[in-house]
C-alpha cells in the first residue's frame, strides 16, 4: 500500500473524526473505503458499457419504413 497526504480544514477534520468513531473506523479507513468504492464504481460502469455495446452488436433490429412526415410529429 502507498501512503498519501491529505489536507483538510480543522472543522472538516473534526466532523470526519466524529463520523469515523460512529462507524468504528479511522479517518484513514473512511478515505480508503470511499476511494475503493469510487474505483469499483468506475469499473462497474465500464463493464456495463462494454456489455451494452456487446448486446447492441448482437441485436437484429430494424427501423422499418418511415410513413410519417416531420410536421406530423409536431402537430398539436
Amino acid at each position: 500500500m502507498k501512503n498519501i497526504t491529505l489536507s483538510l480544514n480543522e472543522s472538516t477534520l473534526k466532523e470526519v473524526r466524529r463520523i469515523a468513531v460512529e462507524n468504528d473506523t479511522s479517518v484513514n479507513g473512511l478515505v480508503r473505503s470511499y476511494l475503493e468504492s469510487l474505483a469499483q464504481e468506475k469499473q462497474r460502469k465500464m463493464k456495463a458499457r462494454r456489455e451494452l455495446l456487446r448486446m447492441i452488436q448482437k441485436m437484429d433490429a430494424g427501423v422499418g419504413p418511415i410513413t410519417w412526415k416531420r410536421n406530423d410529429l409536431h402537430a398539436r
